[in-house]
């Protein structure tokens, strides 16, 4: 039927269960992550509190929460709590349930359905679910991995709260792997484990913000490591490798690896070595780093080491983040490569990167000047008579579109910051330079002759 009644967590049975089931908070205050909607004095935690919830969507990546915070809600609120797979439920299904909650209704009694993984709901499925919304007959928590507003219809969309859940951070994760080693009743704080933080921090990176993977990962390990002759389970960094049937590269997220790492990238990609940019970054990926850091770091590289030699590459690394955030791992990890490749070949030029570390520098060393009289705008009839905007000279109005006026503060007259370099695009911007310089002069020079 793919329906039924949740079993409250303290009534199902330990033995047999997931070290992520049987680890799932039960109350706000056991819950880890999410501050910036279950703080205290939050809006969302205060409806918790309140009993005073609407139907709502919750976003975000997977195990980041969203199921157990729909538990807590129903418990928090002693509403009747029944889940629908979107895989085994049809409309037959969710009708029968309708009904049934409308009549618990009139009984004073509320039902929060729980559809996890709304996305996979088609059009009529999720029409079906739209008048007892509107009707008040149940309270509607979907959650979902992908953009709702792409995957949930609108009218259904426009009736419910829409709560944007982020990953766990590395430290968070780690948080609930020692909870769990410690927990006696619910944990494995019966197995004698004994695990270095470096061990529980390499889970928590390997398992990308996913709460259920790391378990899924410290579980496995833990029944995977034979006790010693006393009887402890002493997690090793070559066990979890068999674990996980991978290698683990060394790294250290934080450490000088770290560094070397995205050195080595970013200095590939300045020597147009696209081999070695593509090793880097994978053995980065590979290793946990975050890909949005390294997506971060591209985009720096399209500006500082490429520029306007090759314009798109700025525009191709801020697409490649893009399309990470909407495939994630392991897909969008392409995306990343396709950048990284495109930046290595690319023509290089650091023209802005210099031109604009001269500018910071004349910032530092020279006075402020007030913006000059002509290129200030004259909006009153006072400002217009104390000289703002006398001799400004409106470029469309000459031929070539380029007058002699002076830009610059009197003190930085004649400074040239951008000096664009014969790579790519950027050479034909140098011819255009050069064009302008010649009219401005050209300008000038008439001006004296008069």
């Amino acid at each position: 039927m793919g329906l039924f009644r949740a079993i409250e967590p303290q009534e199902q049975p330990q033995a047999g269960r997931p070290l992520a089931d049987r680890m799932r908070p039960q109350t706000l205050d056991e819950f880890i992550g999410q501050e910036q909607l279950l703080g205290l004095g939050k809006p969302l935690r205060t409806q918790i509190e309140r009993d005073e919830l609407g139907s709502m969507l919750l976003w975000g990546p997977p195990g980041c929460g969203k199921t157990t915070l729909a538990r807590i809600i129903a418990k928090r609120t002693r509403s009747e709590f029944i889940p629908f797979s979107a895989v085994l439920s049809g409309i037959k299904e969710i009708k029968e349930v309708m009904a049934k909650a409308e009549a618990s209704r009139r009984y004073g009694q509320r039902t929060i359905v729980f559809v996890d993984e709304m996305h996979r709901f088609n059009r009529a499925q999720q029409d079906a679910f739209l008048p007892h919304v509107e009707a008040g007959n149940i309270l509607l928590i979907g959650a979902t991995t992908e953009n709702p507003s792409f995957e949930v219809i609108a009218p259904l969309l426009s009736r419910m709260k829409v709560y944007v859940l982020r990953a766990l951070d590395e430290r968070q994760v780690a948080a609930l792997l020692r909870r769990a080693i410690a927990d006696p009743e619910r944990g494995l704080g019966k197995e004698s484990v004994e695990a270095s933080a470096a061990i529980l921090d390499r889970v928590a990176v390997l398992a990308n913000g996913d709460a259920r993977a790391a378990y899924n990962t410290l579980e496995a390990l833990v029944l995977g490591t034979e006790p010693d002759e006393r009887g402890r389970r002493v997690l090793s960094e070559a066990r979890l490798e068999d674990v996980l049937q991978k290698k683990l590269l060394p790294y250290d997220k934080s450490g000088e690896e770290h560094h070397n790492l995205i050195s080595a990238l970013h200095k590939s990609v300045r020597n147009s070595d696209p081999d070695a940019a593509l090793y880097w970054l994978a053995r980065m990926l590979e290793s946990g780093e975050d890909p949005l850091y390294l997506a971060r770091r591209m985009v720096r590289m399209a500006s500082e080491d490429i520029g306007l030699a090759e314009p798109g590459a700025l525009a191709v690394t801020l697409a490649a983040k893009d399309a990470f955030d909407f495939l994630g791992q392991p897909e969008g990890n392409l995306a990343l490569a396709q950048a990284a490749v495109y930046l290595s070949l690319a023509p290089k030029s650091n023209a802005l990167y210099t031109g604009y570390g001269a500018v910071q520098r004349d910032l530092q060393e020279t006075i402020a000047e007030p913006v000059p009289l002509h290129l200030r705008n004259a909006a009153t009839g006072l400002m217009s008579n104390l000289g703002y905007g006398k001799g400004y000279q409106y470029a469309h109005d000459t031929e070539e579109k380029v007058t002699d006026m002076t830009c610059l503060p009197e003190s930085l007259a004649g400074r040239t910051y951008y000096k664009p370099t014969d790579q790519g695009f950027e050479a034909r911007i140098r011819q255009r330079l050069e064009e302008i310089r010649r009219i401005q002069k050209k300008g000038r020079g008439a001006g004296g002759a008069e």
